[in-house]
């Protein structure tokens, strides 16, 4: 059975984009080593997905789903997987 993603899904997964690719410059910036800027970048990014979705469990002003916070994820990782290719290849 085939799934369809809904709309608020694809929402989450494009803002995901440009935070991984902020979270991921701004890593870059701040840690020498490759690899601790990829995995604080991606740390960051899986706190603040999900602390907008628990944010919108506590107050009510939203609706919790953590699927949300996968798409966003998702996003984020394509996103900061791009800055990290660019880095490769020193272009950024």
């Amino acid at each position: 059975m085939r799934k369809h993603i809904t709309p608020d899904k694809w929402k989450h997964f494009w803002v995901g984009i440009p935070l991984g690719i902020i979270l991921q410059a701004v890593c870059f910036y701040f840690f020498a080593q490759l690899l601790s800027a990829i995995i604080w970048a991606f740390l960051l990014l899986v706190v603040i997905c999900y602390g907008f979705e628990l944010f919108s469990k506590i107050t009510k002003l939203g609706h919790h789903d953590i699927i949300d916070a996968v798409a966003g994820i998702l996003g984020g990782v394509i996103g900061a997987g791009l800055v990290i290719v660019l880095k490769l290849l020193h272009i950024f």
